[in-house]
């Protein structure tokens, strides 16, 4: 299969939309506020280190952090925090210039360290304060290209957790302006497929950013009817395109002064029906010169002409198709020869799932809910996330299993993309995932298996198999990332068990590991 800067169209010598670059902001107190209009049903969905001591300054941030960044940021400014000794594959990123008379391969198009990047020293003391301490692979070709000047588009293929929204993340604070007249103006924004994911990438933005004291990041996400009708201020705003969309047209919302635009899960945003539209149109609502941003870990063939129309020119950053599964991951499959056998292989592995923290993915809100249902009137403890639930709910769900108050979750795609909860050891696909059509979705099943082996960590990934079809459906899986899937003996738990504690071990092994001291590589 053709990799990604194959299939997006190569103009010679053509200029981005972009635009000048603004003056680095030299100024820490990362205020949040969320606001936002009506929930549109687009707006998510269901079925698809530093070494010295802490310092005032992170002091003063550790208490004004809000909740919601301390929520989201995985454990960043703790122990650990930096994905210590971690296994980074030696994958090949490939590098695709818009302008081809240029050489991909000039060291000013790659860099080593941070430092490198001509970053102000607060924004490098926010890198070093989530324990960064050398780019990843991903961001060492990203980053430069990113911060160039003047801006250009940029559209990014990278595995899940080789520290795509760290790179767009750095992209933004270096650009945002905080003379006395752009203070309170929103300059960038990022849009996600989910307030989860939005919410995550606002704690990323506050903890990286925390040490410029005028940096405000706000969130454009559906909230309660009492929090209606206040405007948006803060230089970064974070959110679902729907809400985006109601804010600026209701004039809550200025956009002219955005001057970067950020996609993540790309593919999913402009691939689904309503969220792409919506995308377009807010799109359409910002400046000309906007720089756009494209990132996420798969990007199937119809959706590539797709984004290379909506971020036009763009430099392409990628990994070789056949090295975008996670090798950090077990990935195992059990034979489950009726629907009971099914359900009841999942009580047994229950407590293997309470290890560390664990993922069932189902292909529906209604087999989410029932089997919440039965396993909580059996004596599990499981909470379940749809989008069924109102967005209070979900926030409350979500921040107890990234707090580890709960243990267990099931969920429906709507967190299959993105979310970055390093417990997470352990992830089952009740149901695998199709494309609708009876087909199985691969980009789907790489999305929900990367929420464990977050950062290069180990983690096992077991998917439930019942039936002709879902058999065909992993063949195709496998044959999709061309590897081979180990098979569970269904009838020997004791044998079940010691293969996958011994995966699960391993992790903890690492985490020790990290907590004695390894070097830190790569983060989010």
């Amino acid at each position: 299969m053709a990799s990604l800067e194959d299939r997006i169209s190569k103009p010679q010598n053509g200029q981005t939309e972009g635009g000048a670059g603004a003056s680095t902001g030299t100024k820490i107190a990362a205020s949040t506020s969320v606001t936002g209009g009506p929930e549109s049903w687009a707006d998510e969905t269901s079925a698809a280190d530093t070494n010295s001591g802490p310092s005032t300054v992170e002091a003063k941030a550790e208490e004004e952090m809000s909740s919601l960044a301390k929520s989201q940021t995985d454990g960043a400014t703790h122990e650990g925090g930096g994905a210590s000794g971690i296994y980074e594959p030696s994958y090949e990123v490939d590098v695709q210039l818009s302008d081809l008379q240029k050489d991909s391969g000039n060291p000013l198009h790659s860099i080593k360290s941070f430092e490198e990047l001509g970053l102000d020293d607060k924004i490098l003391m926010g890198i070093y304060q989530m324990r960064f301490t050398k780019p990843s692979k991903i961001q060492e070709k990203a980053l430069p290209l990113l911060l160039i000047n003047p801006p250009q588009n940029m559209i990014g293929q990278s595995q899940s957790g080789t520290g795509k929204t760290a790179a767009f993340i750095l992209n933004i604070l270096a650009r945002l302006d905080f003379s006395d007249g752009m203070v309170n103006k929103p300059q960038a924004m990022v849009l996600a497929p989910s307030r989860e994911l939005a919410r995550q990438i606002m704690g990323v933005c506050q903890v990286m950013g925390q040490s410029l004291p005028l940096l405000k990041v706000e969130a454009s996400i559906p909230v309660e009817k009492s929090e209606r009708g206040k405007h948006i201020t803060g230089q970064v705003v974070i959110g679902t395109p729907g809400t985006t969309m109601d804010l600026i047209r209701r004039r809550q919302l200025d956009a002219t002064n955005i001057k970067i635009l950020v996609l993540d899960e790309a593919d999913n945003m402009l691939d689904q029906q309503g969220l792409g539209d919506q995308c377009i149109r807010v799109k359409h609502l910002l400046p000309r010169n906007v720089q756009v941003v494209l990132f996420s870990a798969t990007f199937p063939d119809h959706v590539v002409e797709y984004a290379s129309k909506f971020a036009p020119n763009s430099n392409t950053i990628t990994l070789r198709h056949e090295e975008l599964t996670v090798d950090g991951i077990k990935q195992l499959y059990l034979n489950c020869p009726t629907e009971t056998d099914k359900y009841d292989s999942l009580i047994r592995l229950y407590g293997l799932m309470t290890v560390g923290s664990s993922i069932i993915f189902v292909r529906t809100r209604k087999t989410a809910l029932e089997i919440e249902r039965r396993m909580n009137e059996e004596g599990h403890t499981v909470a379940c996330l749809t989008g069924e639930f109102d967005g209070t709910q979900r926030d409350v769900i979500i921040d107890s299993f990234r707090s580890g108050q709960s243990k267990v979750l099931i969920a429906t795609n709507v967190l299959a993309r993105g979310i970055d909860v390093q417990t997470v050891s352990l992830v089952i696909n009740y149901d695998l995932p199709d494309d609708g059509r009876g087909n199985a979705d691969p980009q789907t099943y790489l999305h929900r298996i990367g929420r464990t082996g977050r950062f290069g960590r180990v983690g096992v990934s077991i998917s439930l198999i019942t039936g002709p079809r879902s058999h065909h459906m992993i063949k195709e899986i496998s044959d999709y990332f061309a590897i081979e899937m180990t098979p569970l003996p269904h009838n020997d738990w004791d044998k079940v068990e010691t293969i996958i504690k011994k995966v699960i071990k391993s992790t903890r092994a690492s985490a020790d590991y990290n907590k004695a001291g390894a070097p830190t590589d790569i983060n989010m």
